[in-house]
Formats: C-alpha cells, sequence, structure tokens
C-alpha cells in the first residue's frame, strides 16, 4: 500500500494531508524519513509520525457535529481556541472532513477514515454541500441568484454553477460541490450580497436536522453506507440511477 494511503487508513490525516506531511518530513519508515507518498508499506515497514509508531485503525467511525460559531475546523490551534475535536468524546484521533469557519456554524463531519475524508472532499466526486445564507444589504435580486446559478468569476476563477433556493429576501439556500476557501461567503459578496451569517444544513445525503448547536452523534450503519454511496464518481451515481429507473 502506498505511504500515503496507509497514513490515511491509519486515521492519521486524509491522503492529501498526509501527502503533506510527508513533505514536511515527518513521517519515517524503517527509522529513516521518507518524502516520497507512493513508497510502499505495510503493517510491518516501521511507519512512523512524529515519532510515534503508526498502526492501522481497527474501526471507523464518522460523527456529525453541530458546529458553533467561534471553534475552529482543526485538529488543533496554535492560537489556543477551541477546535471542533474538542467537542466529540472520543478516544480515536479523529480530524474534520474539510472546513467550516470560525464564524460559521453547521454541520461537519470527524472520523478517523483518512480514505473516506479524502473522497468526500475531493471535487472529482462531486458531493454537495447545502448552506443556509443570511445576506446582509438590499434583498436579493433575480439577476444575483441568477449569477449564482450560472457560476461567478472569483479571484481563483470560475465556480461551478450553484443550487440556489430564495427562502426570502434577505435569505437563500445555496448548494455547492466545491470546497474552496470561504467559496460561500466570496461567491456571494462578487454579487453583491454580503453574508450576515452562514450555516450548513446538509453534506452529501446527511442533513443537520435537529443536532443542537455544540453536540455531535455517531453516524448509523445505514448512514455511513450513503454517505459512501456519495463519494461514487458522478458517471458511477447516474449508471445506478439509470439501473433504478
Amino acid at each position: 500500500m502506498r505511504l500515503a494511503k496507509f497514513l490515511a487508513h491509519a486515521g492519521i490525516a486524509s491522503r492529501r494531508a498526509a501527502e503533506q506531511l510527508i513533505a514536511a518530513g515527518r513521517v519515517t519508515v524503517g527509522g529513516a524519513v521518507v518524502r516520497d507518498p507512493a513508497r510502499d508499506v505495510d503493517e510491518h515497514s516501521g511507519v512512523a509520525f512524529d515519532g510515534e509508531p503508526v498502526r492501522r485503525e481497527e474501526s471507523h467511525v464518522v460523527y456529525a457535529l453541530h458546529k458553533p460559531a467561534g471553534v475552529v475546523s482543526t485538529a488543533s490551534d496554535t492560537h489556543g481556541r477551541p477546535t471542533v475535536i474538542d467537542l466529540v468524546a472520543d478516544p480515536r484521533r479523529l480530524y474534520p472532513v474539510g472546513r467550516l469557519d470560525a464564524d460559521s456554524t453547521g454541520l461537519i463531519l470527524l472520523t478517523n477514515d483518512g480514505e473516506l475524508a479524502n473522497r468526500l472532499m475531493h471535487p472529482r466526486f462531486e458531493v454537495p454541500k447545502t448552506y443556509r445564507v443570511v445576506l446582509g444589504g438590499k434583498p436579493i435580486g433575480d439577476r444575483a441568484i441568477r449569477a449564482l446559478r450560472e457560476g461567478v468569476r472569483l479571484e481563483d476563477g470560475m465556480t461551478a454553477p450553484a443550487r440556489v433556493k430564495r427562502l426570502a429576501g434577505h435569505q437563500i439556500e445555496l448548494t455547492i460541490h466545491e470546497g474552496r476557501k470561504r467559496q460561500v461567503r466570496r461567491m456571494c459578496e462578487a454579487v453583491g450580497c454580503p453574508v450576515s451569517s452562514l450555516t450548513r444544513v446538509a453534506f452529501g445525503p446527511l442533513a443537520l436536522g435537529d443536532l443542537r448547536v455544540g453536540k455531535s452523534r455517531r453516524l448509523s450503519g445505514p448512514e455511513l453506507q450513503a454517505l459512501t454511496e456519495a463519494t461514487q464518481p458522478p458517471e458511477a451515481r447516474a449508471a445506478s440511477r439509470r439501473r433504478g429507473a
């Protein structure tokens, strides 16, 4: 198994993040620093992260958390701010799937399954994320709605088309499948509608529902299955729908 994938399966980090850890020289194999994420390893290779032996997790878990404002979406914080990890009582090494801004709230997933996390975050799999957005300024108009639906130009390029539902003059529900930094806020600002508050209400097939702020729950078997199915490539999901039609 490739080293980055081995670390992901061990719950160290997602595969992308594992590649960064390897490049930073924090991973050794048989006592020697290895910077090649494609290096073949197994349980007997002596893989260590920051000097600690790495062993594959015997079981994987995924938690849904209703992130409060002011909590950061990282495993640790150099400024001493509370993190999403602090809100989940599980002794396993968990890390968040993607990010929510510190001032944003709503559904975030935490897991020790690096492979699943990688698929949920990778743009290729187009896993949708839905946000409830309260806007400042004047009520959002049809032109702004249309622009969001067609894609808007940001400093890092055009966004993919979004699904947008107007809930009220200053409130929309917006669904995207990309994961750029502060993307929803930047998209709304680009069409002249600054964001007052932002809550993620769904991630793939999972909805925030009535989960209270600051509370978490472990996903059930059927929910994990639905989440895994959501990470199939778009063409595979389309074929599956055709077979079921």
